[in-house]
């Protein structure tokens, strides 16, 4: 999940998709969802259920209970789920004073999905949306891989969305900081739904999540591990008052636009030192048109809102020179005001329960060698921690991107799942999980190769189910 939305779908998708929703019947209610009546989510403001026949994206897609642009995108086309696992979906919101969410016609943040499937496993699993989505953000990634599996699935917005997410709270960080309470929240909640739902307590509760949902895994097995069993970090955003994207972001911008005209051997040498991996230049002039010129100014503006003066998140694809643009911009030599306001947010590696981190060599936003490198030594300084760290060959940031070059990229989406099961074993005590490595891309047999399948030493994920296009099929005769 990226940091910033991938509008990448064609016009005649989105026409389609539309059409269908309009004329394709609304998922029929499930014959029976027991105890639903008893389901009330403590402290939210407002919530309502349904009880679904499907909770997969292959249906809630048609029935409204999903939004498609939220999770567009973020996996390869020939990606497989399963579907066909009855439930019931509660939506809603806490309290909260911004609105920059239109979900649902709620115009609400701090919005929330939780879903209890009628076959439950005894298990929920928590989420954060990904970037700057919002709650459906990992229906196709995760939602529909666990509750196949018997879990319980939440996710929350974060309490903030969309490109202006800044503007939420009144310090430098706040936006970010509410990242941590919301997650918390929802947490909390969620096991007493679950506890309502089924008549138990949860035996097992896991935190996961991609991009800026597995920075609150992270933060989640930092601070309040005595509420999670474990967790899956998929290439988590790092903030640390050293290195960061502040101080990477700005060295690209400054010298792409040379690279890019006169294929320049200095300005590629220097984005290079900024961090990211030779071989993945292929993926800059994308990367540089809809990610890291936008990603600077909305997170720039975040943490250091007082750099441009009263201009809001700087000047577009400004060149150096032009004041207050952000390709101007060096963090080491920012007040000690813009620190601290990462410091506030910043991860420390001090996790509580057993995580394994996952991230692609050819990561073209977080660069792995100033994410989760640096992490995963945080984690080795704090002493005897409970980690393991994959390296994905040949992936990158945005499982979408797979399409444009199969040859030179790999999804990771299989790899997660198989990270997912193999954590889940070696949390129940079953198998300790293959030592931390690198992981090539290997063509398996098959004709769905690297998009539905991922072997990591011992662990394996081989996918199910249909590819991600696909529409529910036609409703029966009685």
């Amino acid at each position: 999940m990226a940091l910033v939305d991938l509008k990448r779908r064609s016009a005649l998708l989105a026409a389609a998709l539309t059409a269908a929703a309009l004329t394709a019947p609304a998922a029929a209610q499930a014959a029976n969802c027991p105890r639903e009546g008893r389901v009330d989510v403590p402290r939210a403001a407002f919530q309502e259920q349904a009880c679904l026949d499907d909770l997969s994206t292959r249906s809630t897609q048609l029935s409204g209970h999903t939004e498609r642009d939220d999770w567009d995108g973020l996996h390869a086309d020939r990606s497989r789920n399963p579907s066909g696992f009855p439930g019931l979906q509660v939506d809603g919101y806490f309290p909260d004073s911004s609105t920059s969410n239109a979900n649902n016609g709620y115009f609400h943040d701090s919005q929330f999905v939780i879903r209890l499937p009628n076959d439950w496993n005894g298990k929920p699993v928590i989420t954060g949306a990904p970037g700057v989505r919002a709650q459906y953000a990992n229906d196709f990634l995760i939602s529909d891989f666990v509750l196949d599996r018997g879990y319980a699935f939440a996710a929350t917005d974060k309490g903030n969305t969309g490109v202006n997410f800044f503007r939420d709270g009144e310090r430098p960080g706040d936006a970010v900081a509410e990242w941590h309470r919301r997650v918390t929240q929802l947490t909390r909640q969620s096991k007493k739904v679950v506890a309502q739902r089924y008549g138990k307590r949860p035996e097992r509760t896991y935190m996961t999540g991609i991009s800026n949902g597995g920075y609150l895994t992270r933060y989640a097995l930092e601070n309040h591990p005595e509420l999670y069993d474990g967790g899956v970090d998929w290439e988590g955003t790092l903030f640390r008052r050293g290195e960061n994207l502040l101080s990477y972001l700005p060295a690209t911008l400054r010298n792409y636009p040379e690279y890019e005209a006169t294929g320049d051997e200095q300005a590629h040498d220097r984005i290079i030192r900024a961090g990211f991996e030779p071989g993945s230049e292929f993926l800059w002039p994308d990367h540089y048109a809809t990610y890291w010129d936008l990603t600077q100014r909305i997170y720039r503006e975040e943490l250091d809102p007082g750099y441009d003066g009263p201009l809001e998140a700087g000047i577009p694809f400004c060149q150096q020179g032009t004041p207050n643009c952000d390709a101007n911009y060096r963090y080491p030599e920012r007040p000690e005001r813009v620190k601290k306001a990462v410091e506030s947010v910043a991860s420390s590696g001090a996790i509580g329960k057993k995580m394994i981190t996952l991230h692609g060599n050819l990561d073209a936003l977080l660069p792995i060698d100033v994410d989760s490198n640096p992490y995963a030594k945080l984690i080795e300084r704090n002493g005897e921690a409970p980690h393991r760290y994959y390296k994905i060959g040949k992936g990158n940031h945005v499982d979408g991107y797979y399409d444009n070059f199969p040859h030179r990229l790999r999804p990771i989406l299989p790899c997660y799942r198989a990270s997912f099961l193999a954590l889940v074993r070696w949390v129940e005590g079953r198998r300790h999980p293959p030592r931390s490595q690198y992981v090539p891309k290997r063509e398996p047999s098959g004709g769905d190769g690297v998009v539905n399948n991922c072997a990591i030493g011992g662990a394996e994920y081989h996918g199910r189910g249909r590819p991600a296009g696909s529409a529910p099929p036609p409703p029966q005769s009685p």
